[in-house]
């Protein structure tokens, strides 16, 4: 079973590669002195962008694999599943 299809895929590599940019524009803010707050301003939108990222990923989750888990007859793996994905999230 594919996990993730082509187009989720193509959105969360993308959305990736933008936070690899961010993180390397922080090392060179602190290796250039940068203004604290101005650090501090970006590495909240690295983690905003963290925090899109795991939204996709457990969408995708949830609309494919605990999907194909009810279709196959495995509810409480389904069920504890969904569980597990509530939990992640309000942490």
């Amino acid at each position: 079973m594919e996990y993730m299809d082509n187009k989720n895929k193509g959105r969360v590599v993308r959305r990736l590669k933008i936070l690899e940019g961010q993180v390397r524009g922080l090392q060179e803010m602190i290796m250039n002195d940068t203004y604290c707050i101005d650090v501090i301003t970006q590495t909240s939108a690295v983690k905003q962008g963290l925090s899109n990222v795991e939204d996709l990923l457990l969408e995708n989750h949830l609309d494919h694999c605990v999907r194909h888990q009810m279709h196959s007859g495995q509810e409480d793996k389904a069920k504890e599943e969904i569980i597990k994905v509530y939990k992640l999230k309000r942490k």
